[in-house]
């Protein structure tokens, strides 16, 4: 039997299988990955008009992201695994080249530092605004998860440490903190309108609470409530205020001065805080007596901790306080905490941020301090045991 003869339609099909097979097994390139990306930066933007960038370029590099490089590195290693193993989807430059995981998160940072609009931030970078909302969420996402041990409640040999600088430097015994809130600006949705979250000042605003150390570190913070309650009653839906009460915390040794008077673990707080037996606030100034103001004076140099901490973390991180960009209620909790971490991160890392970074003026400008009347009867007693012990 004669062999069939191949018709002319199958030949092309073998030719075009051919084809098909011979451009299969060329290898393909893969998309170069953008490392040069601080030169690239540094030489587009160190000269931009509007900023007054420092010469020497590792300065420069503190000045654009709040952070040293080796700290940045820190901060790169932390998130790494995240950032690679949630490999973003486009997340191309313009010169076609994939983002790193370091110019992912000098974007973040930058953003976060800067507080400028998404579209500015992708322009000095050459990314598009999107990929500026991607990164910085996706940075935010990964470091809350992986630096919260750098914002923990101490333990008893760090407390006691606390304490002993604490009374060095204020003269203040047994004392664990300061304590202090801040209003951050927001939004709120037009169908979302409520009188909770307009403050006082007739802002949508979140509060954020926050007890520091001697260093001016973050120890413990309580936000995502409305900028409309007061500070008592901001301090009662924190988890201290419950803790405290039940003798779960602020619980440590108890200090017997020379006149046989105890003192227990306490914070030091303003006016619009109430007198509590583990938080001591000052006497109004009206009336004061000559006993009483050196009490005053140590108190309010150790409670300015507190207030130069929230200057500090809303100068560095100016997205929590530009009015420009306000985020909504739901995202605004995280953004505040990755903040928080970075600006104990810094301190941990001993990096020394610029002078000019803090808040020129107070971190609440614009808002009257409120005066809380409530006084507790035990809270009285260890105040004036207090005064007596700083008069003598």
């Amino acid at each position: 039997m004669a062999p069939i003869k191949k018709s002319k339609k199958s030949k092309r099909g073998n030719k075009k299988l051919k084809i098909s097979k011979q451009v299969s097994v060329v290898p393909v390139e893969p998309k170069a990955v953008d490392t040069d990306w601080w030169d690239c930066f540094w030489q587009k933007n160190s000269v931009a008009p509007g900023y007054s960038v420092p010469s020497d370029e590792s300065e420069g590099f503190k000045y654009f992201f709040r952070v040293s490089k080796k700290t940045f590195e820190y901060i790169c290693s932390l998130v790494r695994e995240d950032l690679i193993s949630r490999p973003p989807s486009g997340l191309i430059n313009i010169e076609g080249r994939l983002l790193s995981v370091e110019k992912q998160v000098a974007i973040a940072l930058r953003r976060l530092a800067s507080g400028e609009s998404q579209v500015s931030v992708g322009a000095a970078f050459g990314v598009g605004q999107s990929t500026v909302s991607q990164v910085t969420w996706r940075f935010i996402e990964a470091l809350e998860e992986r630096g919260k041990h750098h914002l923990k409640w101490p333990d008893f040999n760090r407390m006691e440490e606390i304490k002993s600088k604490f009374e060095a430097s204020f003269g203040l015994p047994n004392c664990c903190g300061a304590i202090d809130a801040t209003h951050i600006m927001m939004t709120l949705p037009a169908v979302e309108t409520s009188d909770d979250w307009c403050d006082q000042e007739n802002n949508y605003s979140m509060l954020l609470q926050g007890i520091v150390d001697h260093e001016m570190r973050f120890i413990d913070i309580v936000t995502g409530w409305p900028g409309g309650m007061t500070l008592p009653r901001l301090l009662r839906c924190a988890a201290i205020y419950k803790l405290s009460e039940n003798g779960e915390r602020l619980n440590g040794i108890v200090r017997t001065l020379a006149g046989r008077d105890e003192i227990r673990e306490y914070l030091v707080g303003g006016l619009g805080y109430p007198l509590l037996p583990w938080l001591m606030t000052p006497y109004e100034s009206n009336g004061i007596s000559s006993s009483q103001s050196p009490f005053n004076v140590k108190h309010g140099a150790a409670r300015f901790l507190a207030v130069r901490a929230f200057s500090q973390l809303k100068g560095s991180w100016r997205i929590l306080s530009k009015v420009m960009w306000r985020p909504d209620k739901r995202k605004l909790p995280s953004i505040i905490l990755i903040c928080c971490l970075l600006h104990n991160i810094i301190i941990d890392s001993g990096d020394v941020l610029h002078a000019d970074v803090s808040l020129s003026g107070h971190h609440d400008s614009g808002y009257g301090e409120q005066c809380c009347k409530y006084v507790d009867p035990l809270g009285k007693t260890m105040r004036e045991n207090l005064a007596k012990h700083l008069q003598h």
